[in-house]
């Protein structure tokens, strides 16, 4: 075993020198737009709470109500015992909103999108993903045993390329709507005809354009006017917008059901707790009736791409909450870090190999939750970073 540990602890220090070691914290009361971490009170913006429902009143009552009814626990999985009446009401409230014929609630998004591609994908397919896609989608890509390929970013005549070249008896395409580091949108105008024309499947992750993209916050569906037909299988992950936990995949009854038959993420996992399905079913009626949550995020949006371009600073073509500030190296990004929490301020620096070398940047993310004047002391602070001798 000593070898074995002075190998890992090579690569640890290894990864430390370069100023790429992930550090975790501990925070403090509920999740908000101010955290407390190791007693200092932090402005945060990093999380991806959208619309501010993690900490909602009428969904904590919700969750309290269903604890009191169900317990803490889904006690089996799904096929077994686990699958409760809240569970499949949130199912169903979920395929007649957007449209679609069925389903399927998750434990998490990564857990989704494993099981997407273990059902839908094997020795015979072909599996092609956006090079930015998840880390969540690229596994389940890889672990799927299907023979595996990345397009560039959002680039339909690579994709064709692609399609075109393939043998394969069957070629599933995934893509994030909104990328998680770059805040920008799947190119679908672009990628869809294309699809369509090698009959692809396609499978999108909606992860975070949920609650945030189109006139009614339904995500990609609602912002594209999209049918089931032209995008038949979509992944909903319910830890950000709506606040909540766990994953929904919505689509054509027989890729629901065969993803219910024969994934092994979704068949041999307890099932989540029936008191969260309640609590996001409460969560999705305030996504309907408070919309000015979704209003006012999109102002911030707004506001802090104008003022950040006024201050001279690289963003990335984002109108999403995700926004980047790219500074290069890693250890700028850093820096410009620790000089937000020297203003109480929580944003992250990500680095590789989350993002490409040399596009280190602060990911910047609102929320409905925060105030204009919470906006502006952001602002101001990142003004100051940029004029101290720290960045000159």
């Amino acid at each position: 075993m000593k070898r074995y540990l002075q190998a890992l602890q090579q690569r640890l220090d290894e990864r430390e020198a370069q100023n790429l070691t992930r550090t975790y914290f501990s925070y403090e009361a509920a999740m908000g737009p101010r955290l407390t971490i190791q007693g200092q009170e932090v402005l945060c913006f990093s999380s991806n709470d959208y619309l501010g429902h993690a900490n909602h009143p009428k969904i904590k009552e919700a969750l309290k109500s269903a604890v009191d009814h169900y317990g803490v626990s889904g006690g089996a999985s799904h096929a077994v015992c686990g699958h409760s009446r809240a569970h499949a009401a949130l199912e169903n409230k979920f395929a007649s909103l957007l449209n679609r014929d069925e389903a399927l609630f998750f434990t998490n998004g990564y857990m989704a999108n494993l099981a997407v591609m273990s059902a839908l994908a094997d020795k015979s397919s072909q599996v092609l993903e956006d090079k930015w896609n998840h880390a969540s989608l690229l596994d389940g890509g890889l672990l799927s045993g299907a023979r595996f390929g990345r397009y560039l970013h959002n680039d339909s005549a690579d994709l064709e390329r692609r399609l075109r070249k393939s043998q394969d008896k069957h070629t599933l395409v995934c893509a994030d709507t909104v990328f998680s580091m770059d805040g920008d949108l799947c190119d679908l105008p672009s990628l869809l005809p294309v699809i369509e024309q090698h009959d692809a499947l396609l499978y999108l992750d909606d992860a975070h354009g949920f609650g945030v993209l189109g006139d009614k916050g339904h995500g990609i569906i609602d912002y594209g006017q999209y049918s089931q037909d032209k995008l038949p299988l979509v992944m909903i992950t319910l830890g950000k917008a709506l606040g909540s936990f766990g994953a929904i995949v919505v689509g054509h009854k027989t890729l629901i059901e065969t993803v219910r038959q024969f994934a092994r993420s979704y068949i041999y996992t307890t099932s989540l707790p029936p008191a969260l399905a309640e609590a996001t079913s409460v969560s999705l009626d305030l996504l309907e009736e408070e919309s000015f949550r979704r209003l006012h995020l999109h102002k911030l949006i707004n506001v802090f791409k104008e003022e950040v371009k006024l201050l001279g600073l690289t963003t990335m073509p984002s109108d999403t909450p995700i926004q980047p500030i790219v500074l290069g190296d890693a250890e700028t990004a850093m820096a410009w870090q620790a000089a937000l929490r020297e203003h109480s301020i929580l944003v992250n620096a990500i680095r590789p190999p989350t993002v490409p070398e040399g596009s280190s940047r602060l990911r910047v993310t609102l929320s409905a939750s925060h105030s204009e004047a919470d906006l502006e002391k952001l602002l101001l602070a990142l003004k100051s970073i940029q004029q101290s001798s720290l960045v000159a």
